[in-house]
């Protein structure tokens, strides 16, 4: 045996080629910075920094789990960003510095999570609102970088606040809303805050976004009902509110008030709307696929950028209103990728709802197969290009098209829990898959349909991961039972087990020579077996890895890729042992890795619905 500790600072990074990725479930996530040439928004627990030009993107790495809010100071010196921590532990707040593109100061004092965030516009200050669990506003000094003063919670029986927003003008005042509760408040010069309610009325609304005029003389707040309030600044009274019959459906998600005099309204149904901000009527509108949960405008004054929920960027222009699709990406997490054997210019993903091919030169999505409400957690294209072979957590097997995304077969009850692995041989005509439950099926593909040609149960947990030897007559399965297995898939019967004792198998490959097998897991160490006898040959492991989830070898035999929890992409040399490259822009745990078979790319994805495009750092030798 031997075994490598060998620290990721020591090698060189893999040049990063494309990414897709963006968090549209955070309110106002997506910013345009104040240089008008980038936009900034979150990808699980990464902020990103994209050139708009040319798509050159740089990432902020230092949260510990996924960003819950973000805000760009008014002179774009600072980005602040807060994260959602699902433990109960306090949940922290990164200020950058954005031309050094590092961090300038830590907060933490919010219980579980931060709820919103917004700078005063002469960068003097940083307010903060905490979750349902915590409830507190602070008021952060940038200079100082401490705490100036807070405000408790309010009774969450009867309120909560959920977003804050700054005065244009002055430094001195912020406004917090939310369900039953609409606040301005004011920095008094012995450093306190003090809130003053606005008058309402009768009305009762929850209140989900907040803009204030340029002049600051009205504060606009779209509420969970669909209707805008218009509040008088200085009197704290309501003056208006509308539109009053045909409201923004599910909700007013997100304003901004342009210096026209006119407000822009994106609202849960996906309805972005152009409307008077004095008579609230509806001036021009244009209807997305998904709801409205960010607006940042471009500086000609023309064009703004809109965000989803379904984490898709529109560029729009206010003349004609019209939706150009800028980017696109998962919403959740990808489970999984294929690339196209031979050409290389295809590959598949799958995550949660839907699968996606994409052209891997541009990273352009080319097909999207919705499937609502499913997840697929695993994908596969077959050698020949003529079909996607999907598991479903339904326990069905779906095959598609790969040009129209038509259905082609489906296989019911494949797996009774959820099928969990797949792969389909290399005649293309049999399929092996795994099931959460921790049976194997051997399925053969006919004309016109399927037949099951095994039903194998020695696996006691997870099939986590299917491979099938050249010859089509063998297969291997790696399970979370600490078991990984050898089939012969003519006769149906195992050939070999493998035992681990300290380890739950995730992922599993053969060697391109067919004589060794990789095995990795939970114990965070790579295995070479020898596939005649089953006994360990040799046996790696990186001092700073965690629990590696998957890992594919380069068609050369050469080299191996993996990934796991702790967000980095490793290039293995196979016969070194030794890490060549490391790859650090993934926000998430690292769910599945592929190199195309020319050695020229590597895609990766994650848990944060990251897809990522890498050079892969060896080509092949002619």
């Amino acid at each position: 045996f031997s075994i490598m500790d060998q620290t990721p600072k020591e090698v060189p990074q893999l040049e990063l080629a494309a990414v897709s990725g963006f968090n549209g479930q955070v309110h106002f996530g997506m910013r345009l910075h104040p240089d008008k040439e980038h936009l900034i928004y979150p990808l699980g627990c990464t902020v990103v920094l994209t050139r708009i030009k040319d798509n050159m993107r740089h990432f902020l790495h230092g949260h510990t789990s996924d960003i819950s809010c973000l805000s760009t100071s008014k002179s774009g010196v600072y980005i602040a960003s807060g994260q959602i921590n699902y433990n109960d532990f306090e949940a922290e707040i990164i200020v950058w510095e954005y031309t050094k593109r590092c961090i300038y100061t830590r907060f933490v004092i919010h219980e579980s999570k931060v709820e919103a965030l917004a700078f005063s516009p002469n960068d003097k200050y940083l307010v903060s609102l905490g979750g349902q669990d915590d409830g507190r506003i602070l008021l952060w000094s940038i200079t100082t970088k401490q705490a100036i003063c807070s405000a408790p919670a309010l009774p969450l029986s009867l309120c909560h606040r959920l977003t804050v927003k700054y005065s244009n003008t002055n430094d001195n005042i912020f406004v917090s809303a939310g369900r039953a509760t609409l606040q301005i408040w004011e920095l008094d010069e012995f450093n306190k805050i003090k809130p003053t309610d606005c008058k309402l009325s009768k009305l009762k609304r929850t209140v989900r976004c907040i803009e204030f005029a340029p002049d600051d003389e009205y504060i606009f707040c779209g509420t969970t009902s669909g209707d805008i309030l218009k509040i008088h600044t200085k009197t704290k009274y309501l003056s208006d509110y509308g539109p009053i019959k045909t409201k923004h459906s599910l909700g007013a998600n997100v304003l901004k008030a342009l210096s026209t005099g006119e407000l822009l309204v994106g609202s849960g149904f996906g309805t972005l709307t152009l409307c008077s901000s004095t008579t609230f009527k509806a001036l021009k509108h244009v209807q997305m696929n998904n709801g409205v949960t960010s607006i940042a405008l471009k500086d000609d004054g023309r064009h703004f950028f809109a965000g989803t929920d379904a984490s898709e960027i529109y560029c729009l222009d206010l003349q004609d209103f019209k939706a150009e699709l800028v980017s696109t990406s998962h919403h959740g997490a990808v489970k999984d990728v294929s690339i196209a054997f031979g050409s290389s210019e295809l590959f598949v993903t799958g995550s949660e709802e839907d699968i996606r091919a994409w052209h891997i030169d541009n990273s352009k999505e080319l097909l999207r197969i919705p499937q609502p409400c499913l997840t697929c957690n695993t994908v596969h294209l077959m050698i020949d290009g003529h079909s996607i072979v999907t598991g479903w957590n339904d326990g069905k097997i779906r095959v598609f098209a790969p040009q129209s995304g038509r259905l082609m077969l489906i296989i019911h009850n494949a797996h009774r829990n959820g099928v969990s692995a797949i792969k389909g041989s290399t005649d293309c005509k049999k399929i092996v898959s795994g099931g959460q439950e921790g049976t194997v099926c051997v399925w053969e593909l006919l004309k016109h349909g399927h037949r099951r040609l095994a039903f194998l149960t020695e696996h006691k947990s997870t099939v986590r991961c299917v491979q099938i030897k050249s010859d089509d007559k063998e297969a291997v399965t790696a399970s979370m039972d600490g078991t990984c297995i050898l089939w012969d898939i003519v006769k149906f019967v195992r050939i070999r087990k493998i035992i681990s004792k300290n380890s739950s198998f995730k992922t599993v490959c053969y060697h391109p020579e067919e004589h060794q097998i990789l095995t990795s897991g939970t114990d965070r160490k790579i295995v070479y077996w020898d596939v005649h006898d089953g006994t360990a040959i040799r046996e790696l492991q990186d001092a700073q890895t965690l629990a590696i989830n998957c890992m594919h070898i380069s068609h050369d035999g050469r080299y191996f890729v993996t990934g796991g929890d702790d967000k980095l992409v490793r290039v293995w040399d196979y016969m070194d042992g030794m890490v060549t490259h490391v790859g650090r822009a993934h926000g998430g745990a690292i769910t599945s890795v592929e190199i195309c078979c020319n050695n020229s790319t590597l895609i990766t994805t994650s848990a944060d619905g990251a897809v990522m495009r890498w050079k892969f750092p060896h080509p092949v030798v002619e």
